[in-house]
């Protein structure tokens, strides 16, 4: 985790005592992914009380695009960044001065020096009390499942694929999420490119005919395999591949063996990339049996009919680790990020000798 006190000397003297009943003390969250970027405001909550109202109060949320810096560039990365944060304060009707902690989850956060850029942006942003806190957006997404506890993984299936998780001694670990040039083949991308892969080489004899070349079609308004080729290079980007996943699922149900055969590879990659998270952080024990929450995040991951990605990555996972249970969130990535703040600025404030 990368934390700064928005001071050049970052001092104690800026941190002041926030009761729960404290109206004024606000909280920042935000989930920047691939395809949209979200931000709440909520009021400040201290995590080890276990009170936390249900529902969580919502003051203000608003959405904006797509926020990771690898895909749009740093300049509109910032100033989405900036605008959906400055929309949801608006929306709670609240001031700058009232919020005490912003926590970021963004997708593209894989190193320090990208942590620190983010945060370079924010101390512009912000009075100087603010605490800032930086992470993937997978942490957030983890938290999610576990209102603001860090422990356990969390696999994330959309666009883009990632496993995140954290050992009670705070070890993290991950796995994937460098995008499909490096490998996320369990990511909605990744599904969708094999389904037009599939499409093309049965089309031009390299592969089995498959159901997926009328379903896409049809979709897409073309009238031949031949066609996607433009349509693929017009707008080569992730999210724009990774909606034809539905068509890939239904297909799949429908009895399809091409479409059967992509989505159990995913499922496998999927397995294997949690599998790696839970081996470096020795999750399950040594005897297997350790007890560990698998959240599941991404539109991937939700439950179809017949073919539900989600529990098949479980299943697998089950027979491998017998103590892993999913967590399907309750909560979006955004309110987990939300407390993640919380979460972070208590202990922060305990470990200053601050009474929360």
């Amino acid at each position: 985790m990368t934390t700064t006190n928005n001071t050049q000397n970052g001092g104690v003297s800026d941190l002041h005592p926030v009761s729960e009943c404290d109206e004024e003390a606000l909280v920042l969250g935000l989930d920047g992914g691939t395809t949209s970027t979200i931000c709440v405001c909520m009021p400040f909550f201290p995590i080890c009380n276990h009170h936390l109202p249900v529902p969580l109060p919502v003051l203000g949320r608003a959405i904006a695009g797509c926020s990771n810096h690898n895909s749009v560039g740093e300049t509109l990365a910032r100033d989405t960044l900036e605008q959906v944060m400055m929309e949801a304060l608006s929306k709670s009707g609240a001031k700058k001065s009232a919020v005490k902690a912003v926590c970021l989850g963004v997708s593209g956060v894989n190193h320090p020096k990208d942590q620190e850029r983010i945060l370079n942006w924010l101390r512009d942003i912000f009075p100087r009390h603010v605490k800032l806190y930086v992470q993937n957006d997978a942490v957030a997404a983890l938290a999610s499942g576990s209102m603001g506890k860090l422990h356990g993984c969390v696999l994330i299936a959309g666009t883009g694929s990632i496993a995140y998780g954290f050992a009670e001694d705070g070890k993290e670990a991950r796995a994937a999420g460098g995008g499909p040039v490096l490998g996320d083949w369990g990511s909605g991308y990744g599904i969708a490119a094999k389904a037009l892969t599939a499409v093309v080489r049965a089309h031009d004899g390299r592969g089995p005919q498959t159901m997926l070349t009328d379903s896409i079609l049809k979709l897409l308004r073309l009238s031949s395999p031949d066609e996607l080729i433009g349509w693929t290079y017009a707008d080569p980007s992730w999210a724009r591949i990774a909606a034809l996943v539905p068509e890939v699922v239904s297909c799949a149900e429908a009895g399809d063996g091409v479409a059967n055969e992509i989505l159990n590879y995913a499922v496998a990659e999927l397995a294997l990339t949690v599998k790696a998270v839970v081996q470096r952080l020795g999750l399950s024990r040594e005897d297997g049996r350790g007890q560990f929450p698998v959240v599941l995040v991404g539109g991937v991951l939700v439950s179809n009919k017949n073919w539900d990605i989600g529990q098949k990555v479980v299943d697998c996972l089950m027979k491998t680790y017998p103590g892993a249970f999913p967590v399907r969130p309750k909560v979006e990535p955004a309110v987990g990020a939300a407390l993640l703040a919380c979460n972070f600025l208590m202990k922060e404030k305990e470990r200053n000798g601050v009474i929360v």
